[in-house]
């Protein structure tokens, strides 16, 4: 694969500045509050090159957003590629589906508080960005249960839309809560935790 060239190095280097400042400024003090001025500062680059790679505010952080998620959803689906090839289940690829999850949020804290706080605000002009990017994630996760009801390790019972949205939503706010509340427990823990709940109440009986 031929090398990337320096400029294209130092302009990704540049905006995942930018992305990392944002997002902690936004989830500190909220997005009206946050000004360009303060990401140029928080990033170490002049107030021009926030503009030279995002026509706004507003586009980076819808851009913020959607690169986010989107790393959400390729960790996901990488740890049921992962399990799969390692011949396990469906529920072993949902736990470690879990377990990706945890790790994501636990290496990006405030993009997930950000994320979470913007889901329940609804006159954002982003809004149908983030139930773009939101259905990605959920969408790698229907189709592991849809496969697994199709297999036989789930019941057809199940509801696989609202099943798919409750785990996605059990490991945002358990590791949000695991990051905010009991940051002295360890990744392992947590995942063993929420493991003993995937496999007693979804997958049947623990194994």
């Amino acid at each position: 694969m031929p090398a990337r060239p320096p400029g294209d190095t130092r302009r990704q280097t540049t905006r995942r500045k930018l992305f990392e400042a944002a997002v902690t400024l936004i989830a500190e003090q909220g997005f009206s509050s946050t000004t360009v001025d303060e990401i140029a500062e928080r990033a170490g680059v002049a107030k021009g090159t926030v503009y030279y790679n995002f026509a706004s505010k507003s586009v980076l952080f819808e851009e913020l957003l959607r690169h986010g998620i989107e790393l959400l959803s390729t960790s996901l689906q990488r740890a049921a590629d992962e399990t799969a090839a390692r011949g396990g289940s469906r529920v072993d690829a949902l736990d470690a589906m879990i377990r990706a999850g945890l790790g994501f949020i636990a290496r990006y804290p405030s993009l997930t508080q950000l994320y979470v706080a913007e889901l329940w605000r609804t006159n954002r002009a982003w809004q149908s960005t983030l139930m773009q990017v939101r259905q990605q994630a959920i969408t790698v996760i229907e189709s592991v249960l849809r496969d697994a009801v199709a297999e036989g390790e789930l019941s057809k019972e199940i509801d696989i839309p609202l099943t798919a949205s409750a785990l996605f939503g059990m490991v945002l706010v358990a590791a949000l809560d695991w990051q905010s509340f009991q940051p002295e427990r360890s990744l392992e823990d947590v995942h063993a935790a929420l493991s003993r709940l995937l496999q007693g109440r979804i997958g049947g009986s623990p194994r």
